[in-house]
């Protein structure tokens, strides 16, 4: 804060002078620039390679899950639009750094374009939709223990209208908001607390219904576990069910809670390794543990390895046999000729 004062003679001289109000660029505020600038790159790097190795893993898993009939049920259908949420999520993230961080000259705070503007919708929408598949998952794993009867095909698209539309709805409001209070920039400050508590809330609110969810199933499983009346593979089937719902809790958003309710300004440094970092390897580790670590997966993949084996060793040895065939026909052609030239009697009077 610079002022004057006005006196008699006129405006006095500006006080405090330039070189108290203002911060010098010295060396070691230099430094400290160049190190916090290598430290973002370095994390927006990391979360580049995770969201790439999550993309890589979850095409391959949702190729075998479509590639293969055994795996067309409904339970899988749900994992493949997790799977096109993540996959869009990290889509988003490459296509709002593209735009955001494509000439760094530009202060990308004061960019305004509607390509701008749309790249953040977007991104916003898929982390909404990834949130809200997740909630699925949960949703589903509930239906499966509580409705044992009743045939979960049916609730298959509202698990569809509700997993992609309700992010719609939510998105619709906080877009309305945006352009009435608040439309400035492009989209991606979170200045306005209000306004931000949209997304923020909608998130909140689908991490803690899944939490509430998975400890429910944990309850079901271990009453079901104590029950007298099941035994053998009922308990070993139970046992396994729970093992993976214990496994996936840390996959269901659970790490969002961490900083939600901490101001943007407070633990900047660990909620960036968590949200970025972590949430980055999050769709890998989703890949991961639905498909490549899946008994039924991997024993589908075996079973279909050794046919490919069992079919590429009969088409060698057919073709094995058939030049072989080929060569002994010749072999014996040529043998029938020379014996019919040998004792051939025209031959016998031309050679005397």
């Amino acid at each position: 804060m610079m002022y004057r004062n006005c006196t008699e003679r006129g405006w006095s001289e500006i006080m405090p002078n330039f070189s108290v109000a203002c911060e010098s660029k010295t060396k070691s505020s230099n430094e400290s620039n160049v190190n916090m600038i290598s430290y973002y790159l370095t994390i927006k790097q990391a979360y580049t390679a995770g969201y790439a190795l999550s993309v890589i893993a979850l095409v391959i898993a949702s190729i075998i899950f479509m590639a293969f009939r055994k795996f067309h049920c409904t339970r899988n259908y749900i994992h493949l639009n997790l799977f096109v949420s993540f996959i869009l999520r990290a889509a988003s993230v490459f296509t709002k750094d593209a735009i955001l961080f494509s000439n760094r000259r530009i202060n990308h705070c004061s960019i305004a374009t509607v390509t701008c503007k749309a790249s953040i919708t977007f991104f916003q929408y898929c982390i909404l939709a990834n949130f809200s598949w997740l909630l699925v998952e949960g949703l589903y794993l509930q239906t499966l223990l509580s409705l044992t009867f009743v045939s979960t095909k049916k609730y298959f698209w509202w698990y569809c209208l509700f997993g992609w539309g309700a992010p719609a709805i939510v998105l619709a409001f906080w877009i309305f908001t945006k352009l009435r209070f608040d439309n400035s920039g492009c989209w991606d400050d979170n200045e306005n607390e209000y306004i931000w508590w949209i997304l923020r809330g909608a998130i909140l609110l689908t991490v803690l219904i899944n939490f509430l969810i998975f400890w429910n199933i944990i309850r079901i499983l271990v009453q079901k576990l104590r029950s007298p009346d099941i035994r053998g593979n009922s308990s070993t089937h139970f046992l396994r069910l729970a093992k993976s719902t214990l496994l996936l809790i840390p996959l269901f958003g659970v790490h969002y809670i961490v900083g939600v309710f901490l101001p943007d300004h407070v633990a900047e440094d660990l909620r960036l390794h968590i949200e970025l970092g972590i949430g980055s390897f999050q769709g890998f580790a989703v890949a991961l543990l639905y498909c490549f670590l899946n008994g039924e997966v991997l024993a589908e993949l075996r079973k279909y390895l050794r046919s490919w084996r069992s079919q590429k060793d009969l088409w060698l040895n057919d073709r094995h046999k058939r030049n072989f065939s080929v060569e002994s026909s010749g072999i014996s052609y040529v043998t029938h000729i020379s014996l019919l030239e040998k004792l051939s009697p025209k031959r016998k009077s031309l050679e005397h």
